[in-house]
């Protein structure tokens, strides 16, 4: 099976981590304001500052269409500096 370049990249980026650099969400549509609430939450709540994107699809519970945008919200808070996609290290 040869994957084409928008799917190798977008398993490239659901094997990674985000942290939460700014918590703002000045300009932000609602899909990007929730991912910035629930990585304040977790990190808040004295938990680690880093989730895998991965997670955060489980937990949201996005599939289709939706996991596509919820993506392209990823790739925008990283495009305003908001959050910082880091790789896995395996």
């Amino acid at each position: 099976m040869v994957l084409s370049g928008k799917n190798r990249s977008e398993k490239k980026l659901v094997t990674m981590i985000v942290v939460l650099m700014r918590n703002t969400t000045w300009r932000c549509g609602r899909l990007e304001r929730l991912i910035v609430k629930n990585l304040h939450s977790r990190h808040s709540k004295f938990g680690k500052s880093e989730v895998q994107i991965s997670d955060m699809i489980q937990n949201f519970k996005v599939t289709g269409k939706t996991r596509n945008d919820f993506l392209d919200a990823i790739r925008r808070l990283e495009r305003r500096n908001i959050i910082r996609t880091l790789s896995l290290v395996k």
